[in-house]
């Protein structure tokens, strides 16, 4: 047994001995074991080392094809919008995100190294493209109420998707958000959104919130998308309308590992901590604090990016005699519809923060099949510069 080609091993994949235990789903000090390993004072078992050697470092879902549109992937995050568009045929010319850790498993995943900032790419650097993709953060807009539309937008990132769209005016777009946009400073910042998608950048613009358990996600994720399509290429008779929910039953079990490692397991003063907390709140007359789930449960509460904190939002029930634990990133992983073969390169803490901020995939792929369903049934794709010249001819 070669225990110098483990060590070589994680550094072709460009990982930590850490990142590296985690992802391979070593337990509590499984970083120390590692470590023992590649200096010969230990060796792995044939099992471990065979899982070790067989970890993948091919990206299993770079793109492969000919591909029926062309996309980008703004504030990318790990991937799941992506995922979704490109069961569709859709090839990736652009991405951006700008945290390290989610860009380092969304290139072990895509084989693409997405661009850092987005505030900082001119737009002449990003390609055209047919659709763009965008899961953007929830920001309030100035209060100065001057309307002046495109322009109150500056300084969010919103106003980085309103810039793209502007000079590369792609024929759509699926921008994603937390479902409290709708009612965020009052309506005023979704209103503020519409109205410059509509009015300034020419796009018939959808929105509907969507709830991952009405789709066979075992989770109550409730998320606002907005579709919008490009009027100069027909985007007002594109025939698009959301999916209709599929109400396929769900049940938490069907995505939880039988047999998980004791490092999960909450401890006894995390959970006492969460007993007393749950009780206060309780008191005072609100229904705060942790959330028990067991195998049975038809869904979990929403999954969010401070899940590697405490757990409190989902903890998994392990009887009378042990106390609860929280998902592993694999769970996590399946919870939001990921692919079995989906890497994941980064620490538990991390991976808890991407799959957290990540999208529920299923129902992006039902969204992006009737997008370019609906593109394809009113004429096909088409890019506005082309329409442009042969306007100009």
């Amino acid at each position: 047994m070669n225990t110098q080609a483990i060590k070589e091993k994680r550094e072709r994949l460009g990982l930590t001995q850490k990142e590296f235990a985690d992802a391979l789903g070593m337990g509590k000090n499984g970083d120390r074991t590692l470590r023992r390993w590649e200096n010969g004072e230990s060796i792995p078992s044939p099992l471990e080392y065979k899982s070790l050697m067989e970890f993948p470092e091919d990206p299993p879902f770079a793109f492969k094809g000919t591909p029926r549109f062309t996309m980008i992937d703004l504030f990318a995050g790990i991937g799941g919008i992506r995922l979704a568009f490109q069961k569709q045929g859709g090839l990736s010319v652009f991405a951006s995100e700008w945290d390290k850790f989610a860009a380092k498993t969304y290139k072990m995943n895509f084989g693409d190294e997405p661009e850092g900032d987005i505030t900082q790419v001119p737009v002449s650097q990003i390609p055209e493209h047919n659709i763009l993709l965008g899961g953007f953060p929830c920001q309030p807009f100035s209060q100065a109420g001057l309307k002046k539309g495109f322009e109150d937008t500056r300084g969010t990132l919103f106003f980085d998707i309103a810039r793209i769209l502007k000079e590369r005016k792609p024929q759509a777009f699926l921008l994603e958000n937390v479902k409290q946009l709708r009612g965020h400073d009052k309506g005023r910042t979704l209103k503020t959104i519409i109205e410059v998608l509509e009015e300034d950048l020419n796009y018939t613009v959808y929105y509907n919130v969507l709830r991952a358990a009405d789709f066979g996600v075992p989770q109550n994720r409730e998320r606002i998308y907005l579709v919008g399509f490009y009027n100069p290429l027909g985007g007002k008779s594109v025939p698009f309308s959301f999916p209709d929910p599929t109400n396929a039953p769900t049940r938490l079990g069907d995505i939880l590992d039988e047999s998980v490692d004791e490092k999960y397991t909450i401890s006894d003063k995390l959970y006492q901590g969460h007993l007393r907390r749950k009780k206060e709140h309780k008191e005072k007359g609100n229904g705060f604090g942790f959330s028990l789930f067991n195998s049975d449960s038809p869904y979990t509460n929403t999954l969010s990016a401070r899940y590697y904190k405490d757990g409190s939002e989902i903890l998994i029930d392990q009887g009378p005699d042990k106390n609860p634990r929280k998902l592993t990133p694999r769970e996590c992983a399946r919870l939001q519809g990921f692919p079995k073969e989906y890497v994941i390169p980064v620490s538990d803490t991390q991976a808890y923060r991407q799959f957290g901020n990540s999208v529920a995939v299923p129902v992006v792929e039902l969204i992006a099949k009737n997008m370019i369903d609906a593109i394809e049934k009113s004429g096909g794709f088409h890019y506005a510069s082309k329409e442009e010249e042969l306007a100009k001819n």
